[in-house]
């Protein structure tokens, strides 16, 4: 009997114990520190990416416009070259000849005038003592005025002849980078029929950021003025070392009306000459401004089958499961909070596996 009493006293003691022990965990648990912020509250300018492409600020082929043998290439493709500087020249003994005969002509034509001018005069001074008849003076008038007009002709046939031999050697129009040549030297290039094109020239040292917006999206009036379309952020698919941003330079006046878009472009100044003609890029541009924008800290935010939440501490210290509408990131680590809290919503920061909706916690307000 003593014995039963026993084992009945000491299970009565475990119970007891365990019960006690229990307690003890829910007090633990109902103290937990939490760290929590307040949102920040600043004014942000939204942006949207859009892809593009780059051009080139000048882009000229160089061409041929007379015909003989290629007899000399000043350069390598991929060369940069000043405007002025010789790229080609092109056998020119035929175009010589034609600068010496076409001098020849306007030397046959001023003696030709030279002739027809005292012919005239004499004529026209027999005619005052009834030597000659009007019409020798009408002849010789009309002589007078053809040998002008061979001058003229003459000279301008001179001028041709001059632009042709010219055209011979073959300069840059415009200073940048070349690309290889179409010819060889000692090729024979047939450039009187039709221009031909011996290489092209990039200058790269400001390039064009194309691309297109839509036409529904159109940016915020308060936005058109504002500096920050002057110092557009741009990424590109291809890896450069430097940063860079564009200045928008064109808005197209019309719709497209095949895409419904809008067509922009951004110049690029291209200071380290890492970009090239072609490169896909990414145009960071802001369309809105939200003066007073609720931003968290993008690591306190978790995301789960209904979207993005937070873990915010009402009043009673009691956690909130709270879904929210973000939109993007600010400063690196801040995220856009849309809609779900208020600018006076404590918001968990960390230890996010350690707390469940509806726990009951200390907080420790944080910066």
């Amino acid at each position: 009997m003593n014995k039963n009493l026993t084992m009945a006293a000491i299970a009565a003691g475990l119970i007891v114990a365990s019960c006690g022990g229990h307690k003890k965990g829910d007090i633990e648990m109902a103290e937990q520190t939490i760290d929590v912020a307040l949102p920040e509250v600043d004014s942000v300018t939204i942006s949207t990416t859009y892809p593009g492409e780059l051009t080139a600020n000048q882009k000229v082929a160089v061409v041929a416009r007379v015909s003989g043998q290629l007899i000399s290439k000043s350069y390598d493709g991929g060369d940069f070259v000043n405007k002025g500087d010789v790229l080609f020249r092109i056998e020119d003994s035929k175009y010589r000849d034609a600068v010496q005969q076409a001098n020849a002509a306007l030397t046959t034509a001023l003696s030709a005038k030279e002739y027809a001018q005292s012919h005239y005069d004499a004529v026209k001074k027999a005619l005052e003592s009834d030597a000659v008849s009007k019409m020798e003076v009408n002849q010789a008038e009309s002589s007078l005025r053809q040998a002008e007009a061979s001058i003229q002709n003459a000279r301008a046939a001179l001028e041709t002849a001059r632009t042709n031999l010219s055209y011979c050697t073959i300069t840059a129009p415009i200073s940048g980078l070349t690309t290889g040549a179409t010819m060889d030297v000692g090729n024979y290039v047939n450039g009187e029929g039709n221009a031909v094109t011996m290489t092209t020239i990039y200058d790269n040292s400001v390039l064009t950021a194309n691309f297109s917006v839509d036409s529904n999206q159109a940016m915020e009036p308060e936005m058109a003025d504002d500096s920050r379309l002057s110092h557009i952020p741009l990424s590109f698919a291809d890896s450069v070392e430097h940063t860079y941003y564009g200045d928008l330079s064109y808005v197209a006046p019309v719709v497209n009306d095949n895409t419904g878009t809008l067509d922009l472009q951004c110049k690029v100044p291209n200071t380290y000459n890492e970009l090239r003609p072609g490169m896909f890029v990414k145009v960071d541009l802001p369309d809105k401004i939200l003066p007073r924008a609720i931003l968290v800290k993008d690591a306190a935010i978790s995301t789960d089958q209904l979207g993005k939440y937070l873990y915010v501490v009402n009043d009673s210290n009691t956690v909130i499961y709270t879904p929210i509408k973000v939109g993007p990131l600010y400063r690196d680590s801040l995220r856009v909070v849309y809609s779900g809290i208020t600018p006076d919503s404590k918001y968990v920061t960390q230890a996010l596996l350690k707390v469940k909706d509806g726990m009951k916690v200390k907080t420790n307000v944080v910066k």
